[in-house]
């Protein structure tokens, strides 16, 4: 949207991404420690690699990311030690964010995005519980996905743009005034972050079909579905950033864009 669509970028989210928030908190929250912590993430994604070096994304004063490896290189870097990960058994994540939601295991697949976000949207939105979480109208390998919400009375209308070819349409439609949606995801990679550039050659259709069914498989099967039920993300907001759109969360959790030619 910055090289392409300058005049759009009103309309984009600020939120930066989970990898940048947790970066940017992580480092924030051990700030007297900043320029001695080296922060990896491990992302599907290569295009992750260019977003970490973003000048914008130093909230600490610092690189909040200081690297960023591919699942793919971090398959490579496992073969060359004589480690057998297969054979290693699961264990609990530490501490900040080692809990975890539905919502937020989701994000992997085309239209878990909208899903996850849409799932706290309605209970905030509305003050009531809802049911039932699983909203496959948005779900699927279709390349534009469309769906009506109501928000108790209120009719809400969202897309699911699964490649930015179908992007490009949602854009030009944006600019010519017809586009009737008020909340849309895009996700650059067929399918999602699953069939990431970084990620396990090949990734046929088959085999993001199979790694989509396994993210929604995992998702039904948690205790937590709702980003907003996550108890440290409510002890984060408690204890240091205090309220969503604060000043905290505001200078930490969000970016900004501008037009480039590069």
């Amino acid at each position: 949207c910055e090289k392409k669509h300058p005049e759009l970028l009103h309309n984009v989210s600020t939120c930066r991404s989970p990898m940048e928030m947790f970066a940017s908190v992580l480092k924030e929250l051990n700030k007297y420690e900043s320029q001695k912590l080296f922060h990896v993430a491990v992302m599907p994604c290569t295009a992750k690699k260019f977003e970490a070096a973003r000048l914008e994304m130093n909230a600490s004063g610092y690189r909040d990311v200081d690297l960023v490896l591919t699942t793919r290189e971090v398959g490579k870097l496992f073969r060359m030690t004589p480690w057998d990960v297969a054979k290693v058994g699961p264990s609990n994540f530490d501490s900040l964010l080692g809990a975890y939601t539905g919502a937020g295991v989701i994000f992997g697949a085309s239209g878990g995005v909208m899903e996850a976000a849409l799932r706290t949207v309605y209970e905030v939105v509305t003050g009531k519980t809802l049911e039932d979480v699983n909203l496959t109208m948005v779900r699927g390998f279709d390349g534009m996905k469309e769906a009506e919400v109501d928000l108790d009375g209120t009719k809400v209308k969202v897309a699911v743009a699964n490649s930015l070819g179908c992007a490009r349409k949602i854009m030009d439609d944006i600019k010519a005034g017809t586009s009737p949606y008020h909340f849309i995801e895009v996700m650059c990679c067929p399918g999602g972050c699953i069939g990431g550039g970084g990620q396990p050659i090949p990734s046929t259709i088959d085999k993001r079909k199979e790694r989509i069914a396994a993210i929604y498989a995992e998702d039904a099967g948690l205790p937590l579905r709702k980003s907003h039920e996550n108890p440290e993300v409510k002890l984060l907001y408690d204890d240091f950033l205090k309220e969503p759109l604060g000043h905290k969360s505001h200078e930490l959790l969000h970016t900004h864009y501008a037009a480039t030619n590069k």
